[in-house]
This record gives C-alpha cells, sequence and structure tokens, in this order.
C-alpha cells in the first residue's frame, strides 16, 4: 500500500469521526456521565438541596433497599405488569399481523388503524381512559349497566387497577410489534406453505412448523425490547392511579421520581437505580439464552 493510500484511509476516518463526534458528545453527556454520578452517588446520602453536604455512606443505602416495604411493593408491582402485559400484548401483535397479512380489501385501513395507538401520546391514552373507566361515569360502566351487568370500580380497586393498566398498555403499544411482525411474516419463504399444502398440513400445523420458527428472531428481539419497555412503566400509573390505590400500581420508576425529584433523596435513588439497570441485563441475557438456537 502507497503512501497516498495510506493518507486517504487516514482522511476517512478522521471525516468518520468528525461526523459521529457531536452524537458521541451527547451520549457521554447524557448516558455515560450520569451512569458516572449515579455510581458514585449511590455510595452516598447525597441531597439534592444540600449538595456540598453529601458523606460517603457506604452500603447503607443498599441495605436500606432490603428494608423498605414500598420499595418491594413496587417491585412486584413491576414484576405482575411485565409478566401479564409481555405475552399479551405480542399475543395480540402477532394476532393483528396474521389478520393483516392476509389479502384482503381494505388491508390499509386496518393496519393505520390498528397502528394508530402506537403513535399517540401516552399521557393523553392515558387521560382518555380514565374518563373512560371512571367508576360512576365512565363509557365502560354506563355499557356494562345498560348490559344488565354491575359496574365496576375498575382504577379505584387496588386489585383491579393493576389489571386495567396492563390491557391499556397492550393495547396501545401493540401496533408497533405488529408491524414489525407483519415485516417478519413477508419475509418467510412463501414456498414453504405452498409444500406444506401438498403435504396436506392444516393451518395450526402451518403456524407452528413454518410461521413460529421463521419469526424466532423477531421474536426475540420483540420480547427484549417489550420485557424493557415494560420495566419502565410510569406514565400509566402516575397519570390514572398516582400509584394508587394503597400502591398497588406503584412501579419501579414511580418510585424513583418520587425520592429522587419530590423527596429529593439522590443518594438512595441512585443505589435503587444501580441495582435496577443490574437486573435489567440480566434479564436481557436470560431471555437472549432462552432463545438461542441449539447446536445440531
Amino acid at each position: 500500500m502507497n503512501t497516498h493510500d495510506k493518507q486517504y484511509k487516514k482522511t476517512e476516518v478522521f471525516t468518520a469521526y468528525g461526523f459521529l463526534m457531536f452524537a458521541l458528545l451527547l451520549a457521554i453527556i447524557f448516558i455515560v456521565v450520569p451512569i458516572i454520578l449515579a455510581f458514585t452517588y449511590g455510595f452516598t446520602d447525597y441531597y439534592l438541596l444540600k449538595p456540598n453536604a453529601k458523606q460517603f455512606t457506604g452500603l447503607a443505602n443498599f441495605k436500606r433497599m432490603i428494608s423498605d416495604e414500598i420499595l418491594r411493593k413496587s417491585f412486584f408491582n413491576t414484576i405482575q405488569f411485565v409478566f401479564l402485559v409481555v405475552p399479551i400484548q405480542l399475543s395480540m401483535a402477532l394476532g393483528l399481523a396474521l389478520i393483516v397479512n392476509k389479502r384482503i380489501k381494505g388491508n390499509g385501513f386496518f393496519r393505520t388503524a390498528y397502528f394508530s395507538p402506537a403513535v399517540l401520546s401516552l399521557v393523553v391514552i392515558s387521560i382518555l381512559w380514565t374518563v373512560m373507566l371512571n367508576p360512576t361515569s365512565g363509557l365502560i360502566n354506563q355499557t356494562l349497566l345498560n348490559l344488565g351487568l354491575p359496574a365496576q370500580p375498575f382504577l379505584t380497586s387496588a386489585k383491579q387497577a393493576m389489571p386495567s393498566i396492563v390491557m391499556i398498555s397492550a393495547w396501545s403499544g401493540c401496533g408497533y410489534q405488529m408491524m414489525i411482525f407483519l415485516a417478519g411474516l413477508t419475509n418467510i419463504d412463501s414456498s414453504l406453505y405452498e409444500a406444506a399444502d401438498i403435504d396436506g398440513a392444516n393451518g395450526l400445523k402451518k403456524f407452528l412448523y413454518i410461521t413460529l420458527p421463521g419469526l424466532k428472531p423477531i421474536t426475540m428481539f420483540l420480547v427484549i425490547t417489550t420485557t424493557i419497555q415494560a420495566f419502565k412503566l410510569i406514565v400509566q400509573p402516575m397519570v390514572m392511579t398516582g400509584g394508587g390505590p394503597d400502591y398497588s400500581t406503584m412501579t419501579i420508576l414511580q418510585y424513583i421520581y418520587e425520592y429522587g425529584y419530590r423527596h429529593r433523596n439522590i443518594g438512595y435513588v441512585s443505589a435503587i437505580t444501580l441495582v435496577f439497570t443490574l437486573f435489567l441485563i440480566i434479564v436481557s441475557v436470560g431471555i437472549k439464552n432462552l432463545f438461542k438456537e441449539e447446536p445440531a
């Protein structure tokens, strides 16, 4: 390689870094620096209104987490939400994708209709559903009464509040997963279905042995991303229930927000954030290993 080629390659490298510099700078400021600060503050008693009075407290914040009943309840509420919303949302998304993948008239309208909730603001959706689920004057209860069924407390009940939020969240988010499943369905070789028809396979067998295996990489991606998104639940309970009733819908992120921004206890919430981030990493790796291809 001559000197001109080396110089040309160096110029390409510097040009590439020049284009990346602004994005890298933003990533350092808004991702790397907060992670370092959270790790540092997690071992202190940092109080936001007294930034110069913080002291190193070792593992005190982490020990406090063990005895924090509201934190434990928030964690189990979050786990409950994830275990409910992920299979429901992905099942709805796959079902809708299978429907709109068929070549029928008006398919474009239905794709748009199913996808539209995914582009709406979660705050707007939460407010609309709060009005609809009002226990006295909401549309849902009025419909139940007209059908001769008893009215339900929904968001005002500790037993019904979280399932209500789960169904609303699954409905509002499944359109995005539907589009990704739809892209995966279009990439499955149609000759496989033709061969299955020749062999006399019914629709269920084609779904189990052709569609699902063909969607495995996409399913893994969606399970990981949907699970992480589910763990970040905060808008719906904050707007619809405020974490109640009786902390039945309080989530980890809402708890972090309450202690970090309202109580201004930065040291404690930094410790919670570190543990929660580590937990999410473990969950992501576990899901990835669950979908790992077995050696032939």
